[in-house]
């Protein structure tokens, strides 16, 4: 009885001590019960024939005669393949760039030079896709456009890789990689800190050149964290990129370059269909819930990783 009320005491006394740091964190618990857990009372609008005026508890219940009417959009397909497609190029390119760029960064010997690259190539991360879009727009331009003037230099066509839509799912996948690709590799830099340099002088002293060096013990060191991050990439397959598509996109690339949230958008927003985009919102979240499950299921068996 003594050593329960021992123990009793002592986690109050922690919990007292804590507190502060319960009520720095309160706010932002507050904040994401609200606008992520409480707006979820809106999926029932999925399952209405949603009129604002009415609310949500008086519109007509019609179950799921909006998914039907999603489904039956001549578009829908095309819209998914667009959305995968554009998603999975991302997902690959977002690997091996940043994998690569690592390795190239680690092999600099001269660290102000390397400190340099670093920032230049991490920089576009923290910028806008409002701002970039502008600034791709203009490079990407077949008339006015650096892109453009060097291609026609060379004596071919330059091509519009914004308003063609056999060129806007390249440029969009370009562009997101090369937005990202400087950030992403701090974690395989990160991980590359992580092996044994007595591995190096031991290659080294039996004659292994810096690429075979690379092979045999670089990529083998990490392979695990390519692994984890490929597999929880898997959780984004259904997200294409809202905000890049939206700012370079136009009607004229529909068929390749609209997404899944773009459809939403147009949707919810211009066409003010809020039952037909909230039930395209929740076939996303609930794919997407089914792939961040698997991802996390495949990261504990490929890499070991668990979140508790």
């Amino acid at each position: 009885m003594a050593k329960s009320s021992a123990v009793a005491a002592k986690g109050g006394n922690r919990m007292m001590r804590e507190l502060p740091l319960y009520l720095l964190v309160l706010p932002a618990v507050v904040i994401v019960g609200i606008y992520s857990y409480g707006a979820m009372v809106g999926i029932v609008i999925a399952f209405q024939k949603f009129i604002p005026t009415k609310g949500l508890f008086g519109s007509e219940w019609i179950g799921f005669g909006n998914f039907k009417t999603l489904l039956a959009l001549p578009n829908f397909g095309g819209v998914i393949r667009n959305t995968i497609l554009i998603s999975v190029f991302k997902i690959i390119g977002g690997i091996i760039v940043p994998v690569s760029f690592a390795l190239l960064l680690n092999e600099i010997g001269n660290k102000f030079f390397k400190r340099i690259l670093q920032t230049m190539v991490y920089l576009p991360n923290f910028m806008s896709w409002v701002i970039l879009s502008g600034i791709f727009i203009d490079i990407l331009s077949p008339s006015n456009g650096i892109v453009g003037k060097f291609i026609s230099f060379l004596g071919f066509k330059a091509p519009f890789f914004i308003g063609d839509p056999k060129w806007f799912p390249a440029a969009m996948i370009f562009t997101d990689i090369w937005k990202g690709f400087g950030f992403g590799s701090v974690i395989y830099l990160a991980a590359l800190t992580s092996i044994d340099p007595t591995l190096y002088e031991s290659a080294v002293m039996d004659g292994a050149n810096r690429l075979k060096q690379t092979i045999h013990i670089t990529l083998p060191g990490i392979t695990s964290t390519i692994i984890l991050m490929s597999v929880l990439s898997m959780a984004n397959i259904l997200n294409g990129g809202f905000e890049q598509i939206f700012n370079m996109y136009s009607p004229s690339v529909y068929p390749t370059g609209d997404i899944l949230d773009t459809l939403v958008y147009r949707l919810g927003i211009q066409q003010t269909k809020y039952a037909v985009s909230t039930a395209a919102g929740l076939i996303k979240s609930g794919v997407s819930l089914v792939f961040i499950l698997a991802s996390y299921k495949m990261a504990d068996i490929f890499a070991g990783y668990r979140i508790f």
